[in-house]
C-alpha cells in the first residue's frame, strides 16, 4: 500500500474565508517503510497571511512574495498524492483547504476523488480517549523525537506524524527477520533457540503473595460482584 503522510500550512483557519494554503509537506510511505521519497513545496497565496498563523508557523508575507502560486504547483502535487491513502492529522482541515484550491481550477479535483483519507487524529482520540492527542503529546507518548520542532512546518511535521503514525498502528516501521544473525544454512536471518538449552526457571508467588491476591479478590467481589479471575477458574 502507498500512503503519503501530508500536512499543510495555511494564512488562516478557513478556507470559505479566502484563506490559502502556503505550505505543503509530504512523506512517501510504502508497505509502512519511509522510502525517503518526500514533495515539499512554499507557496505565494496571493493574499495576506495573519499576524496569528505567522505566530503559528513563522512564515512570512515576504518569504512568499516569490514563491509560486498553486495553480502553478497542482499539477505535480496532484500526480504525487493521486491514488494513494493520505494520513493527515485532523483531515478535515488540511482536505477542506486542498478541495478549496483544486476548486479554482479547472478542471475541478476534489481530494477523496482520488484518494483515500486516514485521520490521524481520531486514531489517536479513539485509543487515548480522554487525553491530549495533538502531534507534540503524541511525539511524547510514543518517544518520537521531536525537539527541532519550535514553529510549525509542513515537511517536517509530516515527517515526525509519519513516525507517530507507523508506532501508533502497529509499533514497527519496518519488517526485517534478520536483525544480524544467521543460521549459517544460506542467509535465513532466522535464529534457532538450542532445542539442549535448560529449562526457563518457574518462578510462583510465595504464601504470602497468594495470601494477599485472594484478599484483593474479595475486596474486588464486594465492591463489583464477582472477579474475572474468580469467574474463570470457576468455568474450568
Amino acid at each position: 500500500m502507498r500512503q503519503i503522510v501530508l500536512d499543510t500550512e495555511t494564512t488562516g483557519i478557513d478556507p470559505n474565508d479566502g484563506h490559502r494554503i502556503i505550505e505543503i509537506g509530504c512523506v512517501e510511505v510504502i508497505e509502512r517503510s519511509l522510502t525517503g521519497r518526500n514533495y515539499h513545496v512554499y507557496i505565494n497565496p496571493q493574499r495576506e497571511v495573519e499576524a496569528e498563523a505567522i505566530s503559528v508557523h513563522g512564515i512570512t508575507n515576504e518569504f512568499l512574495a516569490d514563491k509560486p502560486v498553486f495553480a502553478d504547483i497542482a499539477d505535480e502535487f496532484f500526480e504525487f498524492i493521486r491514488g494513494a491513502e493520505l494520513v493527515i492529522h485532523n483531515a478535515a482541515f488540511d482536505v477542506g483547504f486542498m478541495d478549496a484550491e483544486f476548486g479554482r481550477l479547472k478542471p475541478v479535483r476534489k481530494t477523496a476523488d482520488h484518494c483515500g483519507i486516514v485521520d490521524s487524529l481520531a486514531i489517536a482520540r479513539a485509543k487515548h480517549p480522554g487525553q491530549k492527542n495533538n502531534l507534540d503529546a503524541l511525539c511524547k507518548r510514543y518517544g518520537v523525537d521531536n525537539s527541532n520542532r519550535e514553529l510549525h512546518g509542513a515537511l517536517l511535521d509530516a515527517e515526525i506524524l509519519a513516525d507517530v503514525y507507523l508506532l501508533m498502528t502497529g509499533g514497527q516501521t519496518a519488517l526485517s527477520l534478520d536483525a544480524g544473525f544467521s543460521n549459517g544454512g544460506g542467509g535465513t536471518g532466522v535464529r534457532r533457540l538450542d532445542g539442549n538449552r535448560p529449562a526457563l526457571a518457574v518462578v510462583r508467588a510465595s504464601d504470602d503473595e497468594a495470601d494477599a491476591h485472594e484478599t484483593f479478590l474479595d475486596l474486588l467481589d464486594k465492591q463489583a460482584g464477582k472477579s474475572l479471575w474468580r469467574k474463570w477458574q470457576s468455568a474450568e
